[in-house]
């Protein structure tokens, strides 16, 4: 990714994690509408493409990109390097979630392999992005970062141990 940061917003990039149909495309058209450059990220780059080609377009604003796998530490390092490529991150949000299934699965036909993965993109994953942002934000003594999560994560869902994560 080319640096683009002499065109930067001056309220600075809100990076998005976890961009799909709904919620994070929701978050990143808000975040682009309040005017700011908008980093979004997630596995599908060709949807994530659309989408930024979307709300570019619709806000009027400047809206990348990137690929991310937030199970893999170094997937989330060369993403950030090219969302810090763009400016200052004022706004990291983490949506970022494992698909799973909508059938109910029984705690114990659980694979371990399965629970990791799960566990990887929504607290690991979560971790890095964190630590990939939080020295900028020291740095200039401002900034903010959100996890989202589901209620099933609070209250729990007979059925989803893995969505619960």
């Amino acid at each position: 990714m080319r640096s683009m940061a002499s065109s930067v917003s001056s309220k600075g990039i809100a990076a998005i994690v976890g961009v799909g149909p709904k919620l994070g495309r929701s978050i990143a058209r808000k975040f682009a509408h309040e005017g700011y450059t908008v980093a979004i990220l997630a596995r599908d780059l060709g949807r994530l493409s659309r989408f930024a080609d979307e709300i570019a377009r619709e806000e009027k604003a400047q809206v990348f990109a990137i690929r991310i796998d937030c199970s893999d530490s170094r997937s989330i390092r060369e993403a950030f390097e090219g969302v810090l490529s763009l400016g200052f991150v004022e706004v990291l949000v983490y949506n970022a979630h494992q698909p799973t299934s909508w059938h109910p699965t029984n705690f114990t036909d659980i694979k371990v392999e399965q629970f990791e993965k799960y566990l990887a993109v929504s607290s690991v994953g979560a971790f890095h992005c964190a630590q990939q942002v939080l020295l900028g934000m020291v740095e200039r003594g401002r900034g903010t970062i959100l996890f989202t999560g589901c209620s099933a994560s609070l209250s729990g869902i007979a059925g989803y141990s893995e969505l619960c994560t």
